[in-house]
């Protein structure tokens, strides 16, 4: 298995384990990914932490051997395959770090940005490199990137294909911190603080500001307000509100 999903405390873990290949997405990973990503889903973890086996790729991308000799057909059915399996991280139940522990690209960055959060290592190194094969990114990355760094930035890291490092990929917004020690340490560290909270308002939230970047602001609004009441009527939310009346800690059970 190149894909292991393993568990450290109330977190589940991926691990992308190939790293001969500097973990690079083949076919056969993607399908283990989709598997993970399911059981993962159907789980009672408050958070899901992705990374890389080793100390020199969160993951390369795509495995271009498997690439070379396709068909048209072909490729539009794996690119639309790469965007569904993405597409069930995105779409968890409970937020996602990815650890970016070395390497990012291509398919490796539009995995991490498939993930709520990001953290990487101070020596990371990431991009979309696909346009130096004459290509495009077919996972997400023309989609996601602009979403989270906006338009013109995107257009450059994808029309140019360049390297970013860690330092520049904080200040444009790509990842969310810079670890000094154990990236994987530092996620979990990340995903703890969701403990305190609900995950029905924590993803009412997140559905929130992901839907606000494709529909005017009124819309938007309408949108907020809609996800607002659903939260209300949770339990968390009675909890929520008692305990703050009574100065205590909320105990939300997550319904």
């Amino acid at each position: 298995m190149s894909v292991k999903l393993t568990w450290q405390d109330e977190f589940a873990v991926i691990t992308l384990d190939r790293p001969q290949a500097l973990n690079a997405l083949s076919a056969s990973v993607l399908r283990e990914l989709a598997q993970a990503f399911d059981e993962v889903a159907g789980s009672n973890a408050r958070a899901l932490i992705v990374t890389g086996a080793g100390v020199k790729a969160f993951c390369a991308g795509a495995d271009i051997k498997e690439l070379v000799g396709r068909s048209l057909s072909e490729q539009r059915r794996d690119a639309a395959y790469g965007q569904a399996v993405l597409a069930r991280l995105d779409e968890l139940p409970m937020p996602s770090v990815a650890a970016i522990n070395g390497y990012a690209f291509g398919g490796g960055l539009e995995l991490a940005l498939a993930c709520t959060f990001r953290i990487a290592v101070a020596t990371a190194k990431m991009g979309l490199p696909e346009i130096k094969l004459g290509l495009i990114p077919g996972y997400g990355g023309t989609q996601r990137l602009p979403r989270v760094i906006g338009e013109a930035r995107a257009l450059d890291l994808i029309m140019s294909g360049r390297t970013l490092d860690a330092e520049e990929a904080l200040r444009i917004g790509l990842v969310h911190r810079v670890a000094e020690g154990d990236v994987l340490a530092a996620a979990i560290s990340n995903a703890r603080q969701f403990n305190a909270y609900g995950l029905p308002a924590l993803r009412l939230a997140r559905d929130a500001v992901k839907r606000a970047l494709d529909v005017p602001l009124h819309e938007g609004l309408k949108i907020e307000a809609d996800l607002n009441t659903l939260a209300f009527q949770t339990q968390d939310a009675l909890e929520g509100m008692n305990a703050f009346m009574q100065k205590r800690k909320p105990k939300f059970t997550d319904r």
